[in-house]
């Protein structure tokens, strides 16, 4: 486990099944401005960290190992939009399952206590389908309206990765820097 450069943009975050992903990508269309994500991109996001130099990553590692928490099932369901009078980002969205709250309620306190300044926004899960630019109100309305039914059925998650990010030409690319297991019983050990 070692930062592959000097500085990194890191978060927290659940992977996707490969099955989940496919799903996901037949919700990419119908909306003018969108960049749609690569399915290899999609994840719930646990934590954002941001820029971090070598020591704050071997904080986030350490912080990290800390946390304990039983594994659950996930599932996802509906679509929706950020920004209401300008749309920034289109998503599915993930049922708020109690086992994946307190899995962030823990990350987010580890994080804090080993320094890192965190988003104080409510978490809202969820999987970017699409970052938008230019895009109409209206249509962002519609594509919502019609993918709402969008749901798949529900996933273990058995583990969390802290991610690194790197800007690409047309899009981020994101590598597992570490993955923290979560315990197989409904109690935190």
């Amino acid at each position: 486990m070692a930062l592959s450069m000097a500085m990194a943009r890191l978060f927290v975050a659940l992977s996707i099944p490969d099955a989940l992903r496919d799903a996901l990508s037949t919700l990419q269309n119908g909306v003018d401005g969108a960049r749609w994500r690569p399915p290899e991109n999609f994840h719930i996001t646990l934590a954002f960290i941001g820029e971090a130099d070598r020591r704050q990553f071997n904080d986030a590692l350490d912080a990290l190992s800390q946390v304990e928490a039983p594994a659950f099932e996930a599932a996802l369901a509906g679509t929706g939009s950020f920004g209401e009078r300008k749309p920034r980002a289109l998503w599915a969205g993930v049922k708020n399952e109690a086992g994946l709250a307190h899995l962030q309620s823990k990350v987010d306190t580890a994080l804090r206590r080993a320094g890192f300044d965190l988003d104080a926004r409510k978490f809202t899960p969820h999987v970017t389908l699409a970052y938008l630019k230019g895009a109409r109100r209206d249509d962002v309305s519609r594509y919502c309206a019609v993918n709402e039914p969008f749901s798949a059925a529900p996933f273990c998650v058995r583990e969390f990765h802290l991610f690194s990010s790197r800007l690409g030409a047309r899009t981020s690319h994101y590598e597992i820097e570490a993955s923290y297991s979560l315990s197989s019983s409904s109690s935190s050990r």
